[in-house]
């Protein structure tokens, strides 16, 4: 079909999107979930079925073996190494409710197609929005630009990898979900919130989901299709004391459908987020100084993500940017921290079937016995380790490239016990609920800003705290992990990751753990 015209234009797209969007209610927009997940991952040359015979989701936007398999001619036109498609499709959708009233919705709908390009250690990307073979071809021949020297030939065949893991199967896509049935979820949470406490004064909610597919084709004939939900529901609600105003937020988000939104989790919305808030009315900052920490089970977690987990993405390493880059089969901890990285989680939001290279997500353990034993892999880095890929090639969209990155990241249980860590701080603090941060990814130097906690005084809990940093090295801070609970909690708040500005919805937990010293910002003595 070489100077035809297939695919689809973007002038298509939208006219398609918006009679697509018109027939939502019914389920026409991403019908057949279940049957379009064809594909399953695999390495080049293994675990094929021949040559597919439809390309499933993305058939209806006029993607063909055709279409692919001369994009990737012209990606390798200038004697690249490999190539790879990465085709997306996602409709999104967001509600919010303030002041008893839905004061906002709106839908946003993408669709296009990024082309990438590896030539020894450099690598070429462009992306197109128009799926036809001339814009395709455009990009593919963009991309290409790093590479001089003698065409290669694309793959002659596709092959559809079977059995991709199901980690995220909806009873109701949220295609086939109303406006109408999202309405009493908020308007229960905010009469629920004002009820639970005469002092919330205003509730604000935020509901979102997504539909939609990736579509992974690469020049060694590899086709990966995998088709992928997301939904997230936050609950703010501000109380006033005797003049006095407090805030606080409580969210949960998953790879799930509708009927994630249980009684019980929703009930557990309106506790966390109304008992964050007035609880800080009570709180004073503690005393500043080097101080024992303990970490809180489950959204603790962000501490470990940020100020040690990114140091183990591979691509720091292989630059020589992580303080990781030479503790490599070296112990980094104490025996009994172990610290996993995990895509295979059902329904969690750092959950993928496979990642954005076509690559299978495993379990990936990163410290084992205070050992650090690898690194989080895409397939540029695995290949300059001589490693399999760990499944960690992720990317926000088609508009860029794969980067090693984390997914639900989080260390196992320990030999301790909950009660047992606190009784062993004669004076410290213990950390519940984080907010924002800063960190120096190479370094591995932090500054987290506590939102609530206790302090610890003769190993009790006692009064509450807030508007508290702490400020460490996170491999020193890993070091002084001397106590593990074996209480492991993964939360199920919305986090979404950020590096080379792109954001990746990631997961991630922690038990409860101690932390011989950190430096505490609190008040002066």
């Amino acid at each position: 079909m070489a100077g035809g015209k297939t695919g689809m234009t973007r002038r298509d797209f939208v006219g398609y999107g918006t009679t697509a969007l018109a027939m939502a209610g019914a389920g026409e927009l991403l019908s057949g979930c279940a049957t379009t997940q064809r594909a399953g991952p695999g390495g080049p040359g293994g675990g094929s079925d021949g040559p597919s015979q439809s390309i499933g989701y993305f058939a209806r936007f006029g993607v063909d073996e055709t279409l692919i398999r001369e994009t990737l001619a012209a990606a390798l036109s200038r004697g690249g190494d490999y190539s790879d498609l990465f085709f997306q499709h996602r409709v999104s959708t967001s509600m919010a409710l303030e002041d008893g009233a839905v004061n906002k919705a709106f839908t946003t709908v993408e669709l296009g197609v990024g082309v990438r390009v590896i030539k020894g250690d450099q690598t070429g990307y462009a992306y197109t929005e128009e799926l036809t073979l001339e814009a395709m071809r455009s990009a593919a021949r963009t991309a290409a630009a790093i590479a001089d020297g003698p065409s290669r030939p694309g793959p002659q065949r596709l092959h559809v990898f079977k059995d991709i893991p199901q980690r995220y199967v909806l009873k109701l896509g949220w295609d086939a979900v109303r406006p109408e049935q999202k309405l009493p979820i908020l308007e229960g949470l905010n009469a629920a919130a004002f009820k639970a406490d005469k002092r919330v004064s205003k509730v604000t909610l935020s509901f979102s989901d997504e539909h939609g597919a990736v579509l992974v084709a690469d020049s060694n004939g590899r086709l990966v299709e995998d088709v992928q939900p997301m939904t997230s529901l936050y609950l703010s609600c501000v109380a006033e004391q005797n003049g006095k105003r407090e805030q606080n937020t409580y969210g949960v988000a998953g790879r799930a459908g509708l009927d994630f939104y249980s009684p019980e989790r929703l009930d557990r919305m309106v506790r966390e987020a109304v008992s964050r808030t007035t609880i800080l009315f009570e709180a004073i900052q503690p005393p500043a100084g080097e101080l024992p920490v303990v970490l809180a089970a489950g959204s603790s977690g962000i501490l470990l993500h940020e100020a040690i987990g990114h140091g183990m993405e591979a691509d720091f390493n292989r630059k020589g940017t992580s303080i990781y880059a030479d503790k490599l089969n070296k112990p980094i901890a104490h025996p009994f921290v172990n610290i996993v990285d995990d895509g295979t989680n059902e329904y969690a939001r750092g959950a993928i079937n496979v990642d954005d290279e076509g690559n299978e997500p495993g379990k990936t353990m990163l410290v084992e016995n205070g050992v650090l034993t690898t690194y989080l892999h895409d397939s540029i880095s695995a290949k300059h380790y001589k490693v399999k890929p760990t499944g960690n090639g992720r990317r926000e969209s088609y508009r860029y490239a794969p980067l090693p990155r984390m997914r639900s990241t989080y260390m196992l249980p320990g030999p301790h016990k909950h009660d047992e860590i606190i009784a062993s701080v004669k004076k410290g603090i213990y950390c519940t609920n984080f907010t924002n941060g800063q960190v120096n990814i190479g370094a591995g130097d932090f500054t987290f800003y506590v939102k609530n906690g206790y302090l610890i005084e003769d190993g009790k809990l006692t009064r509450p705290i807030k508007d508290v940093n702490i400020i460490g090295n996170g491999p020193k801070v890993l070091e002084k992990v001397d106590m593990v609970a074996d209480d492991l909690v993964i939360d199920e708040g919305g986090w979404t990751c950020g590096k080379d500005g792109q954001g990746v919805p990631v997961s991630q937990g922690i038990p409860t753990v101690r932390v011989a010293s950190i430096t505490v910002g609190g008040r002066n003595a």
